[in-house]
C-alpha cells in the first residue's frame, strides 16, 4: 500500500509537539450564519441567522481561557512540504469558508513559517500572532503559487460555509476565479466520475471539530473512496481538533452506519481529519476492492507545533451555527437534542449554547424562537423556550417591559456529558406527571428516535437513559469497545498520545 502517512511516518510526527502549546487566535469570524447540527435530513449542523438584522450573535471566545502564545503552523500553510506534490498536476480542492491560510507568507517567500528561527521575547510572540491571523482563502492562497487549480468541491454548507441544515447545495462557478465548484452535499455526496475527470490530484482542506457525527469525516470518507478507484492522489493537509482532548462515547455498530457515523469509532475520537484519513485507507474502510488501495497515495501534512491537548480558537465559524469556542465545546453533547423535542438554540441568538423548551422548564430565561434565512422552520417555532443558556452568555429576558441582562455562573459542560441528557429526560417525566391530573397532553422526549440512534451509533443509549440507568453505569458499558478503540487508533496518530 502506497500510503506515504502510515504506521512508520505516524512514529515520526507524533512527537514532534512533546513540548509545544497552542496558541489562542483572535476570533475573527467571518460574516456568516452561524450553525451546529441537524435539522429534516441526516445532517450534522443547526443553523440560525440574524432575525430581521437585529440579532445579536456573541462572541464569547474572548472569554476563553488562553493556552500559551505559543504559534502553530497549520498543514495548508507548510508549503513546503506539498507544493512539490502538485507541480504540473491538475489539482481539485476539497475545501470550504474554513480553509483560511495566513496572507502574509508572500508567494516569492522561499521560508516556511516553520522553518523561522522563533523569539523568546513575548512581545515578539504577541506580535506574531497578531500578524499571522489566517485571512487569506487557501484557494486564493495556491492559484497565487501558479497552481493549476481546475475544480473546487464543496461540503454540507457550500463553498462558502453559507447554507442551512440540510439545506440542498447546488454546483455552481466561484465569481471570484470562475472555477467550477461541484456540491458534495445534497443528491451527490461522493464525487462523481465525471467531477474527477481531468484530475491528477485531490487536496482535501476543511476544519473539522473532533466529533464523528459532523459530516465534513463522511465527506472525506467518499473523497478517499472516490479518488482511489480512480487511481487520483489525495493530500489532507491537517487542522487542529478544538475537542481533541476527549476520547469518549459509544462506537458506533455498523447497523446504525449513516451519513452522521460511517466508521467503528466513539462519538468523540480525539483525532484529527488527517489521523483519522489515514486510519480509514490503513484499516480498509472504503467501500473499494483490496486492490484499489494500491491505486493512489495518501499523503497528510501535519500541523506543526501542535498538541491535542491544548486549547484552540477556531479563527473561522466551522459551520453556520457553531459560532465560537462554547458551541463547540457543548456541541458533542447538545447535539443529540436534536432527536428530542428539546431546542439547542436553533433560531435564537444562542445556537448551541442553550437548553430549553415552551413547557418543560430548563431555566428561567425567556428566549423567543423565530424563523430565519438558515432556519427557515426551527423546533417550537414562535414561541418562547424556558431555557437554561450555558456560562459566558449575557441573554436579554424578552419577556415583559423591564428587559434585563443575567448572567449565568455554571460552569459550561465539556465533552460528553451523559447527565445532562438524563436530566432532562427528567424534567420531562417529572412535567408529564404533574400535568396528568389536569388531562393536559402530554410531551414526549424522544421525538426522533432513530435519528437519537444514529447520533449514539447505537439504541443502546436510548434504552438506558428511559431505563433510568446512571451516567457512570452507561459510560461503563461502552468502555470495553472503547478501549479496542483506543489501542486501534494508536498506529495513526500524527501527534502526542495523552491516554
Amino acid at each position: 500500500m502506497k500510503v506515504l502517512t502510515s504506521v512508520t511516518l505516524s512514529k515520526v510526527f507524533r512527537r514532534l509537539t512533546s513540548s509545544a502549546f497552542i496558541a489562542v487566535l483572535s476570533p475573527a469570524l467571518i460574516g456568516l450564519s452561524l450553525n451546529g447540527c441537524a435539522q429534516q435530513s441526516l445532517s450534522t449542523h443547526v443553523y440560525t441567522s440574524d432575525t430581521g438584522g437585529n440579532a445579536k450573535h456573541p462572541t464569547l471566545i474572548e472569554k476563553q481561557p488562553v493556552s500559551s502564545t505559543k504559534q502553530f503552523t497549520v498543514g495548508a500553510e507548510r508549503y513546503s512540504k506539498y507544493l512539490p506534490l502538485l507541480a504540473g498536476k491538475r489539482v481539485s480542492l476539497v475545501v470550504n469558508q474554513s480553509a483560511l491560510v495566513s496572507s502574509h507568507s508572500l508567494p516569492s517567500s522561499t521560508v516556511e513559517p516553520e522553518e523561522r528561527e522563533s523569539s523568546n521575547s513575548l512581545a515578539t510572540q504577541k506580535n506574531k500572532i497578531k500578524t499571522s491571523q489566517r485571512n487569506q482563502h487557501l484557494l486564493d492562497a495556491l492559484l497565487q503559487r501558479s497552481v493549476n487549480v481546475v475544480s473546487i468541491m464543496s461540503p454540507e454548507h457550500g463553498f462558502r460555509g453559507d447554507k442551512g441544515a440540510g439545506e440542498k447545495v447546488d454546483s455552481n462557478i466561484d465569481a471570484k476565479t470562475g472555477i467550477p465548484i461541484h456540491s458534495l452535499y445534497g443528491a451527490t455526496k461522493k464525487p462523481t466520475p465525471d467531477m474527477l475527470d481531468g484530475i491528477d490530484v485531490i487536496v482535501f482542506d476543511i476544519q473539522d471539530v473532533g466529533v464523528r457525527f459532523y459530516t465534513y469525516l463522511s465527506t472525506l470518507h467518499y473523497v478517499l473512496e472516490a479518488a482511489f478507484a480512480r487511481n487520483i492522489d489525495v493530500i489532507v493537509l491537517d487542522r487542529p481538533n478544538p475537542n481533541g482532548s476527549y476520547v469518549d462515547g459509544p462506537v458506533l455498530q455498523s447497523e446504525f452506519s449513516s451519513f452522521i457515523g460511517m466508521h467503528p469509532i466513539p462519538v468523540l475520537h480525539g483525532m484529527t481529519l488527517g489521523e483519522l484519513a489515514q486510519m480509514i485507507v490503513g484499516e480498509q474502510w472504503l467501500d473499494i476492492d483490496a486492490s484499489s488501495y494500491d491505486n493512489a497515495k495518501l499523503t497528510v501534512v501535519p500541523v506543526q507545533d501542535y498538541q491535542l491537548t491544548a486549547h484552540y480558537s477556531l479563527p473561522v465559524a466551522p459551520s453556520p451555527n457553531l459560532p465560537n469556542d462554547l458551541s463547540i465545546r457543548l456541541y458533542p453533547t447538545l447535539c443529540f437534542f436534536e432527536g428530542t423535542d428539546v431546542s439547542i438554540g436553533r433560531g435564537t441568538d444562542f445556537p448551541f449554547q442553550l437548553i430549553g423548551h415552551p413547557f418543560v422548564e430548563f431555566g428561567k430565561t425567556k428566549i423567543p424562537v423565530n424563523a430565519n434565512s438558515a432556519a427557515p422552520h426551527p423546533k417550537h417555532e414562535n414561541t418562547l423556550l424556558s431555557a437554561h443558556v450555558f456560562s459566558y452568555v449575557d441573554p436579554t429576558i424578552f419577556e415583559g417591559s423591564d428587559s434585563k441582562q443575567t448572567t449565568h455562573k455554571r460552569s459550561p459542560i465539556s465533552g460528553l456529558d451523559i447527565a445532562t441528557l438524563i436530566d432532562a429526560y427528567s424534567r420531562f417525566s417529572e412535567y408529564n406527571k404533574v400535568i396528568s391530573a389536569s388531562d393536559a397532553s402530554e410531551e414526549t422526549f424522544f421525538t426522533r428516535p432513530d435519528f437519537f440512534d444514529k447520533l449514539a451509533g447505537t439504541d443502546a443509549l436510548r434504552y438506558q437513559i428511559q431505563a433510568g440507568k446512571t451516567p457512570a453505569e452507561i459510560r461503563q458499558s461502552w468502555q470495553k469497545e472503547l478501549s479496542k478503540f483506543r489501542d486501534k487508533r494508536k498506529a495513526y496518530l500524527l501527534y502526542e498520545d495523552t491516554d
